[in-house]
């Protein structure tokens, strides 16, 4: 079973002055797929500290799979995206534009969004909005892919056809 982190990307949360509720929301909806969350972190967005973190987690921690939640919009501070680009080694780009446009569905705001998914050593980072709902919308559009990815990053040469 895949060992999940979780980084909420949040001036306001972590300073305490408004509570983390995406993190929460999709830690409830990863339990429900069966992934296990090992890690649970509020960060400010601040490039520096959100890199930090990632590697931190692929690297010594050693996660499958780290969700970001947070900044990845057209604000100044939104610099999610930036940091994660600065740490992988891969980018993923099929499964921020199937985020998005399955948001497309729900919101015209949903092309804003500058979310990305890629890969640092054996570790699948996919970034998504903060939104308690955008979060949870955005991974379900990625979740079904989720396991065979970390199989294929993690090293598994079996055949990808579906039958």
């Amino acid at each position: 079973m895949p060992l999940v982190g979780i980084l909420t990307v949040s001036d306001r949360s972590s300073k305490g002055t408004r509570p983390d509720s995406s993190g929460p929301a999709l830690e409830n909806r990863l339990a429900d797929a069966g992934l296990r969350v090992g890690k649970v972190f509020v960060v400010p967005d601040e490039k520096s500290e959100i890199s930090r973190v990632l590697m931190e987690w692929t690297d010594h921690e050693k996660l499958d799979l780290i969700l970001t939640t947070g900044g990845t919009g057209v604000s100044p501070r939104d610099v999610t995206p930036e940091a994660t680009m600065d740490v992988i080694t891969r980018i993923i780009p099929g499964m921020g534009e199937v985020m998005r446009a399955a948001s497309l569905t729900k919101t015209p705001n949903a092309m804003l969004s500058r979310a990305i998914a890629g890969v640092r050593g054996n570790t699948l980072i996919i970034n998504l909005p903060g939104s308690p709902r955008g979060a949870v919308e955005n991974l379900e559009a990625v979740l079904p892919a989720i396991i065979h990815a970390i199989e294929k990053i993690q090293g598994d040469q079996s055949d990808c056809a579906q039958n």
